[in-house]
């Protein structure tokens, strides 16, 4: 679904921006970039925190082995928008060193943690396969921002448009999954948390235009009134699904485009952080 906030709702810096690197580039700005450049206070900020030293920084894996991670999220949420993106930034962050199209061209290690991201929590075939706990935890996180991230380019409608393959993805490998400072700028923060925290506080506790018991609400749906209730389990466990009709029906109870984004982000958000938080404590032995 469109929401046409993220077209036409930025602040004037971000319009600014926009324009600007369209016009340089001759390619129309990509949706995640006005996604995250709509309300960075909101999401944006914890999330690009989270992000670049997720796919940029040390690490056990190689950047290329992140962004095929990364795309495996994807195919596992059918985002045929971050599929390809990934797809295409595995080719270039690793340099030959694994093939997207080929799961078997990549280390034993890697085809072990993929399949403990896909699957139910259990570290023992990773850990056999000689896949160290710290290197568990971080293909966590790098799964953490592309649950939510793939959830929400399926549910706002993200499309790749003509060139924007090939301009996005070097630009996100070329800067790291870093945004300039000033388009970021304002609003609340909560920059002295890790960046998990940050953003489930930014979500969930933060100021926004709806209030946090209704955000806390569209992670489980309970309390929640349909259509929004339908919707927020859509959101959460089939966002693939989601459509222009659900979107209609949504104004049609009465919500605005603001508290639609909200809702949205909130289950996403949600789903991602249970799904990180239960893998994270089998690997700590905590459950």
């Amino acid at each position: 679904m469109r929401l046409s906030v993220l077209d036409n709702g930025h602040r004037a810096r971000a319009r600014l921006f926009l324009g600007a690197t369209s016009l340089m580039s001759r390619v129309d700005s990509p949706d995640i970039v006005r996604m995250l450049l709509y309300r960075p206070d909101f999401l944006t900020r914890p999330l690009l925190d989270l992000t670049a030293p997720a796919m940029r920084g040390e690490s056990y894996w190689t950047a290329g082995e992140r962004e095929f991670l990364a795309m495996s999220t994807a195919l596992r949420h059918r985002c045929p928008f971050c599929v390809d993106s990934h797809a295409e930034l595995t080719r270039i962050a690793g340099t030959g060193e694994i093939d997207p199209d080929d799961p078997a061209s990549a280390r034993p290690q890697v085809r072990a943690v993929r399949e403990f991201l896909d699957g139910p929590p259990d570290p023992g075939p990773a850990r056999a396969a000689g896949v160290p706990d710290d290197a568990l935890l971080a293909a966590l996180r790098v799964r953490l921002v592309w649950d939510v991230v793939n959830r929400l380019a399926n549910a706002f409608g993200f499309v790749l448009r003509p060139g924007q393959l090939h301009s996005g993805t070097r630009a996100l490998h070329r800067f790291g999954y870093r945004f300039p400072a000033f388009l970021l700028a304002g609003g609340a923060t909560a920059s002295d948390r890790d960046p998990v925290e940050a953003m489930r506080w930014s979500v969930f506790d933060g100021p926004g235009r709806t209030g946090p018991a209704l955000r806390r609400a569209a992670v489980t749906g309970e309390g929640l009134d349909e259509p929004l209730r339908g919707y927020a389990a859509t959101v959460r466990d089939a966002s693939y699904r989601i459509g222009d009709g659900d979107v209609e029906r949504l104004r049609a109870a009465g919500l605005t485009e603001d508290e639609i984004f909200e809702v949205t982000v909130a289950a996403t958000v949600g789903a991602a952080l249970a799904a990180h938080d239960e893998a994270r404590a089998v690997v700590e032995g905590r459950s």
